[in-house]
C-alpha cells in the first residue's frame, strides 16, 4: 500500500509538472483586463488552424517549461486566430472578420497587428501600453526564441540593441 501511494504522488508530481510548462494563454479581452490592473508586455501568437508550424510551436517551444514560464511570469500571452469569427473592440475601433464565412478570410485586428503580412505562425511584441515593438514572423525552436523573447522584456525597453544585448545574454538552459 505504501508503495502504491508513493507512486500515486510521484505520477501526480509528475503531471503537474507538466501542466505548469505551457504557456496561460488569454484572448485579447482577458489580456486588456489583466494588463489595466498589472501592466506587462504583450506577446500575441497569431496562428490558423491550417498552420503545421503554428501546431509545432505550441508542441514544441510554447510547451518548453524555459519559455513557458518566462513567458507566464514576463508577458500577457495572447492566443489569435487570426481567422478568428469574433468581433474586438479596442481603443475605440471595432475589428471584425469581413467574410466570417469564406475560408481563410483574416480577421481585421490580425492584418493590422501584422501589417497585413499574413504569415503564420508570426508572432507580435506589444509594450504594456499596447503599443507594437515588432512582428516576427515563422517557427522558432526553445532555444532561438529564448533570446528573443528575453530581449524584449530585458533589453529594448532599456533601448539596447540586440546584437548589443546578445552580447551578454546568458540563457537560462545554461543555469539549470
Amino acid at each position: 500500500m505504501k508503495m502504491i501511494s508513493t507512486l500515486i504522488v510521484c505520477v501526480l508530481i509528475s503531471v503537474s509538472g507538466i501542466a505548469q510548462s505551457k504557456v496561460n494563454w488569454m484572448s485579447w479581452d482577458e489580456a486588456v483586463a489583466a494588463n489595466e490592473k498589472n501592466p506587462k508586455m504583450i506577446f500575441v501568437d497569431t496562428y490558423t488552424d491550417w498552420c503545421g508550424w503554428c501546431k509545432k510551436m505550441d508542441a514544441g517551444t510554447f510547451s518548453d517549461p524555459v519559455i513557458s514560464k518566462y513567458m507566464n511570469e514576463n508577458y500577457y500571452s495572447i492566443k489569435m486566430d487570426a481567422e478568428m469569427k469574433d468581433t474586438i473592440n479596442f481603443n475605440g475601433y471595432q475589428f471584425v472578420n469581413p467574410n466570417p464565412d469564406r475560408k481563410r478570410s483574416t480577421h481585421q485586428l490580425a492584418a493590422s497587428l501584422l501589417d497585413n503580412k499574413l504569415s503564420y505562425p508570426s508572432f507580435v511584441i506589444l509594450t504594456p501600453k499596447f503599443e507594437r515593438m515588432q512582428v516576427l514572423p515563422g517557427y522558432k525552436g526553445a532555444k532561438d526564441f529564448e533570446p528573443i523573447i528575453r530581449y524584449f522584456v530585458e533589453g529594448a525597453t532599456q533601448g539596447v540593441e540586440y546584437a548589443e544585448y546578445m552580447k551578454g545574454f546568458s540563457s537560462l538552459y545554461t543555469q539549470n
